[in-house]
């Protein structure tokens, strides 16, 4: 069964605050990635998946295995990159507000 998360509107009209979190951490690990004078194996897979978690969230469905796969990546693209550490954990943390994945 896949979970999916609606970007649903609160009551006054505003987006879904997990949506503007995670965007808002996406955004910034992008930038800090951007910044990031030393080339790495993985960087275009990491920005890649950056890119596709942005626009999973801009277009307002996301499915929590999807989100938790393109963690994944990025946390295995940056792999120990020090620098870009408190970046990833700020992602992670987004992703883990729309809910833990079913155990199965």
């Amino acid at each position: 069964m896949v979970r999916s998360v609606e970007q649903r509107r609160t009551p006054d009209g505003h987006v879904d605050p997990r949506v503007t979190g995670l965007r808002s951490a996406v955004s910034r690990l992008r930038r800090q990635l951007a910044a990031y004078p030393v080339e790495f194996p993985d960087r275009g897979i990491a920005e890649e998946e950056l890119a596709a978690l942005d626009s999973l969230a801009a277009g307002g469905s996301l499915e929590v295995p999807r989100l938790r796969r393109s963690l994944l990546l990025i946390a295995g693209a940056i792999g120990s990159v020090s620098a870009l550490g408190h970046g990833v954990r700020e992602v992670r943390d987004a992703v883990e507000l729309f809910g833990e994945p079913p155990r199965g």
